[in-house]
This record gives structure tokens, sequence and C-alpha cells, in this order.
């Protein structure tokens, strides 16, 4: 009997240290740390994240309150975790709005539409005419004409193309050129190369809410980035006041690139 318990009480000390881990279980752990990473991602850089790491902290001393069976304080932090689901709707609306729009940009792509399901020809919709953009960009940055270039990749910009003039002409150097002259009443707006054509111009972007831009940057670089944070475009900026090129990509902005680095990006993303 004496024996017996002694093995049941060793059972016990051993048992906590040997947890059954089913397959399941390791996707349920991955697809949760691909989820808290994309909210990471998304948040980088913006007020946000100190918000949720603030009700992050709460949500931990929360636990511990209970563990500790402290129940004044429990109830307390009860009844604000409670509500705390529409708190974080209303304080995360953009962040939400804006994870939302990334899922349906970014990877509900048109490769997987059912018009290219059953298509072989996959790599023709992402050749563009290199040479007539890196050359239009150089001529802009020469005369320090200020520029918006956004090449559609995988994610749709649509819904930014119709905020412009539809033009669905051939990518050339002189449209380039021509319609980011100061005259031109589009050269304000951005435009977008889609398929191998001048899609759309004059377009309006969403611009980044990151507070960590640098200031010096203009509209034309934060609306550079704010496309590439919400889809996964390549944006070619033209500074009108310095005449440096550069490009955004994933929410990241490379400045000052010369010619050559700008065509080998494109070639690597394009070619």
């Amino acid at each position: 009997m004496i024996h017996l318990s002694a093995h049941q009480m060793m059972e016990n000390l051993i048992s906590p240290f040997f947890i059954t881990v089913r397959v399941l279980d390791i996707i349920d752990i991955l697809l949760v740390a691909f989820l808290m990473y994309q909210l990471y991602h998304l948040m980088k850089g913006t007020v946000a994240i100190n918000i949720f790491v603030a009700i992050f902290v709460l949500y931990l001393f929360w636990l511990v309150v209970k563990a500790l069976n402290m129940q004044l304080m429990s109830t307390l932090l009860g009844q604000v975790m409670g509500v705390g689901v529409i708190a974080l709707i209303i304080v995360f609306q953009q962040e939400i709005r804006r994870f939302l729009l990334m899922i349906g940009t970014r990877y509900m792509t048109r490769r997987f539409s059912l018009e290219n399901l059953f298509s072989w020809n996959i790599e023709a919709a992402h050749k563009v005419q290199i040479k007539a953009i890196v050359n239009a960009c150089i001529t802009l940055s020469e005369t320090r004409t200020g520029a918006l270039i956004a090449i559609a990749r995988n994610s749709s910009l649509q819904t930014y193309a119709e905020t412009g003039e539809i033009i669905n002409a051939n990518t050339t150097e002189r449209l380039i050129e021509s319609i980011f002259f100061k005259n031109n009443p589009l050269h304000d707006g951005g435009l977008i190369i889609a398929e191998d054509k001048i899609y759309s111009a004059g377009c309006i972007f969403p611009l980044t809410e990151n507070p960590d831009v640098p200031v010096h940057l203009g509209l034309r670089h934060r609306a550079a980035l704010g496309l590439s944070e919400q889809t996964d475009a390549f944006v070619i900026v033209v500074s009108e006041e310095t005449g440096s090129i550069s490009y955004a990509l994933n929410g990241e902005l490379k400045e000052n690139i010369d010619p050559k680095d700008l065509t080998n990006r494109l070639n690597v993303l394009f070619g």
C-alpha cells in the first residue's frame, strides 16, 4: 500500500512534465503566432501598439488576480475586460479596417480569381516596361518634377484607380513625363500601372498614419507609404524639392536611390 502511494506520488510529480501534444495543437499555436505577428506588423510604428501593450499587460494582471483569488479586484477587472471588446473596436477601428483591407487585397489576389484559375499565362500580368519607367524617372528627377507611380503586383488597385482618370494606354516614357508635367491637371495625383498599361492617373492614395515618418517627407512620400502598407504595390516617388528617387514596398521607404538600383529592384519584381 505504501509502495502504491509512493508510485502515485511519483506519477503526480512527473506527469506535468509530459504533456501530450497533438498535430492540431501545433497548428493552433502556429496560427495564433501568425495572427499575432500580422497584428504587430500592422500596428508597428503607430500609437496603437502602445495601447495594445497596455491592454495586454492589464489582461495578464487580471489573470494573476484571478489565480490569487482576489475577489474584489478580480470582479472589477472582469467588468473592465467584459466591455473591453467594444472598447477595442472603438479604439482600434482604423487598424481593424486596415487589417481587413489587407486580407481582402493582399491575400485574395487576382491570381486566385476564376478567370486565372484555368489560365496558363501567369507571369504575363507581371511584365512591365522597366526601361520606360526608369528613363521617365531619370528625366523627372533631372527636371525636379514631382511624381508618384504605383505599379500593381498581386493586390487589386481598382479602388484607387477609380479616384482618378482611366487612361488604359501603353506604358511609354513620354506619356509618363507628360502626365506629371506641372501644367497637366493630373500631375498632382498618383499614376497606376497595371498589366503593362498606364491604367489610371490623377489617383488619390491613402496617407500613412505612421507617426515615425520623418518630417521632411511630403505628401507624395506619405501617400506612397500608405498605399504600400495597404497593398503589395511597388510605389515610386520623385521628389519635387530635391529630385531624389525613392520607392515604397510593404510599408518601408527606401530614399535617395540611383537609377541602377531602381532598375535592379524592378527586374527582381517584374523582370
